[in-house]
């Protein structure tokens, strides 16, 4: 497993993570822990989750489950100096957590004390903003993004107050590093600026969505990332199992996501399907497995620290593992441009 430093800081991750959002719905905490096991096996050292975890549903019952999966197992095992965890405070809109406050000193202290808990550990590696307060492009919101609504002193005011908390927060031990998630190319240059005229913590990675499916990230975030020394960690570089194949042609296996959740975040559109199917064309043309291929690329992206996977079951953490031994060709890395031009944005 190849480890990548985590953008200006010293922390080595490994170039795949693995995802916690199903621990606690789509699966038990002991499913959980194999998972990790079994990831460890294979060389990752990298645990990603969020306060608002576990989905698939979403609901007030489960809410901070995926930690407190996390948590048992780190307290069962031992092993919390093999483990770099990453989570997330939840901001503005989600009513499960603190009736959808938007996140602020106050809001952050009731977080980090919460998932310290569930974590049963005394500090996180790195501790993200799960999205801007102002509103973010993600999630298919690009479509009707509208910027000229936010304030920018309250938005650079809102970033100092919550940097010189998160100041303080390292200071005590609680917090290693920070980051983002869900952020813009705007948003993260001001976080970046705002704490280094300030001697206040830098943020040192951003979690957004990337895959072949989704490349929103390649210019001015790219751009950005690139010139500041700030590492993608990017989530659902399988598009939440559409690039598996397992959902084409109409299908919709049982206990799969779309069969659980009934969405995949308006994913679904018969344009992603069209790419989906150049893609699995690709994969069959080299003799590859769709998904292997899927990761593999998104580790092959120069500004990518670490790609996030979740899986269900054993036999598909496998698979996506084993993507880490996976080296791309020029002919598949010709094959799989194409098709993005073909196919630039999906959905």
């Amino acid at each position: 497993m190849r480890m990548n430093k985590l953008g200006s800081t010293d922390l080595m991750v490994s170039e795949l993570c693995l995802g916690s959002m199903t621990w606690g719905t789509q699966n038990t905490f002991a499913e959980g822990h194999a998972q990790i096991d079994m990831a460890l096996d294979h060389g990752v050292n990298f645990i990603d989750t969020a306060e608002m975890y576990p989905v698939n549903p979403l609901s007030k019952p489960t809410q901070g489950d995926s930690e407190r999966c996390i948590g048992e197992w780190v307290a069962k095992s031992g092993r919390r100096d093999d483990v770099v965890l990453a989570t997330k405070v939840s901001g503005a809109g989600y009513a499960n957590v603190r009736d959808g406050a938007p996140i602020s000193p106050e809001t952050i202290t009731q977080a980090i004390e919460m998932s310290l808990k569930s974590l049963q550990t005394d500090y996180i590696d790195l501790y993200q903003l799960h999205w801007p307060n102002r509103g973010s492009y993600a999630f298919r919101q690009n479509w009707t993004y509208d910027a000229t609504r936010q304030n920018k002193a309250e938005t650079l005011a809102h970033m100092t107050e919550v940097l010189g908390h998160l100041d303080d927060l390292v200071k005590q031990g609680k917090i290693r590093h920070i980051g983002l998630s869900n952020e813009s190319a705007w948003g993260t240059s001001q976080w970046v600026r705002l704490a280094e005229d300030r001697g206040l913590p830098r943020m040192v990675s951003i979690q957004n969505e990337y895959s072949l499916l989704c490349r929103l990230f390649d210019t001015d975030l790219a751009e950005t990332c690139h010139n500041e020394e700030i590492g993608l960690i990017c989530y659902s570089p399988l598009a939440t199992g559409l690039l598996t194949g397992k959902y084409q042609n109409g299908a919709v296996p049982k206990a799969s996501r779309l069969d659980v959740a009934g969405n995949l975040g308006g994913r679904t559109t018969p344009h992603a399907y069209a790419a989906i199917d150049a893609y699995l064309d690709i994969a069959k043309k080299h003799g590859l497995d769709p998904s292997q291929m899927a990761l593999a690329w998104c580790a092959t992206r120069p500004f990518m620290d670490s790609v996030i996977f979740g899986s269900t079951t054993l036999p598909q953490l496998e698979i996506a593992l084993k993507s880490s031994e996976l080296t791309l060709s020029d002919d598949v890395m010709a094959d799989i441009a194409k098709a993005h031009k073909a196919h630039p944005m999906p959905y």
